[in-house]
This record gives C-alpha cells, structure tokens and sequence, in this order.
C-alpha cells in the first residue's frame, strides 16, 4: 500500500484545511516546490496535489505553483482542484502530470468523464468527496443527493484508475479514518482505492491496509506536517506488516 503525501495549495501557498473549510487553514509553506522536494527525497513515489482554489472556483488558480511542483521533481504526480474541462485533462496529462482527479465533473459532466477516460485510460482518477455518504462538489462547498456507492455502480466500466474516496468530517482533524465507510467503497468499487481523510497514526495506517487488496494507498496530509506521523518509518511499518503476512 502506496503512503501518499499530500500538498494541498490555496493561494499559492501548502496549506492544510479543517473539514475542507477554506477559511480555518493552516500555512506550511509559501515554496511549494521545496515541499515536493522533501516528500519526493523522503522516498514518496507518488505526490497528490489539489489545488483548492481551483475547485471551489471551477478553474485552475494555482498554475504557477503545480508548474514549479511538476519541475521539482521526477516521481509521480497525481493533480485535482477545478478540472472541469478536457483541454485541462489534456494539458496537464500532457504536461507530464502522471493522472488527474475528477470529482465535481464526474458528477455534473459524464460527457467529460467519458471522454477522458477514453482519450487517457487509466489514468483519470475518480475523487469521491462524502459526508454522510453523500457526495460534496465545488470544493466541498455543496452537497449533492448523490450517494457515493451509486456513483460507483454507475462507472463500473469506465476505464478509471483509481477511486480517491475522502470522509470530509474526518479531513484535517486528525482523529482517524472512517473505516466502515472505506469498507463500503472497497465493497462497491470495480477499481483500485486509495482513503484520504483522518489517518494519523500507523494504527490507522495497518486498519486500513487490512482492508484488503483493493486498497492502492493512503493520502497523507496534516498528520506529517504537523509531526505526528513519519513518512518513512510509515513506509518501513508497511513494508514490514507485508513481509510478515507473506
């Protein structure tokens, strides 16, 4: 299971959030660049970048800074945040981003869901935001009828890469994640699952490893830059609870 840092950009700057409230942010560092840097010569193979203005305004708003992450470094790169339109599918796959997120326009636009997965099959990310089940659009700023167990069902054929699902009561809180409502989405899901959202600990990290095979990573984000969590003794407890069950 992949241990995935998480640079979360909001005016420019790696902030972290509470509960996806752009207004209780924490700073981290305006050099987002030197961000990517350390995650990637911490050994991270893979790096999820959201950029938060961008998904609450329905465009991309931190394009300086996505550039600057995507020239820091040579590891994969997984991208979300206000990616509503297939020029900007195209332009960032093209641009070397290894896969993009598509949460808000894989619920109000299936045309472009559809064609991105068939212009770049696997390589388009399904973003599941939930509260209660139920799926948040536009940066978190609304919540659908939708619930994200349906949308699943629905896009079972679709030539998706993964599903990123994300408890948004759990997000930035550091309390742990929601793990019957991770079993759910690894229960209905035709595709790989990476959790975000609440893990802080490797106790949390191991329960949702023991999930099962299905289960592609974990999305890191308050808890390593706060400390609480270590990205490489993470890695090294993973690798060591695979070796022993094997």
């Amino acid at each position: 299971m992949l241990v995935i840092p998480a640079i979360d950009l909001k005016d420019g700057r790696c902030v972290r959030l509470r509960q996806g409230d752009m207004a209780a942010e924490t700073v981290y560092s305006d050099d987002v660049a030197e961000v990517a840097g350390r995650w990637q010569q911490k050994g991270a193979g893979l790096i999820h970048v959201v950029d938060l203005n961008g998904a609450v305004d329905g465009e991309p708003k931190n394009l300086l800074q996505i550039e600057a992450v995507m020239k820091a470094v040579c590891v994969k790169v997984q991208l979300g945040g206000g990616i509503r339109t297939i020029d900007m599918v195209r332009r960032y796959l093209n641009a070397g981003v290894s896969r993009v997120v598509l949460g808000t326009a894989a619920l109000t636009n299936r045309t472009l869901l559809s064609q991105a997965c068939k212009e770049f099959p696997q390589r388009i990310v399904l973003g599941l935001d939930a509260r209660d089940g139920r799926i948040a659009v536009k940066g978190w700023t609304a919540l659908s009828d939708v619930r994200a167990v349906d949308l699943l069902k629905e896009l079972s054929d679709c030539a998706i890469a993964a599903v990123v699902y994300t408890d948004i009561a759990r997000d930035g809180m550091l309390n742990g994640p929601n793990l019957p409502a991770l079993k759910e989405i690894v229960e209905f899901s035709s595709f790989p699952v990476i959790a975000s959202g609440g893990i802080t600990s490797l106790h949390d990290l191991r329960a949702v490893q023991s999930i099962g095979p299905k289960i592609e990573g974990a999305i890191i984000g308050k808890a390593l830059y706060d400390g609480k969590l270590d990205y490489q003794a993470a890695v090294a407890a993973l690798s060591s609870l695979t070796d022993s069950i094997c």
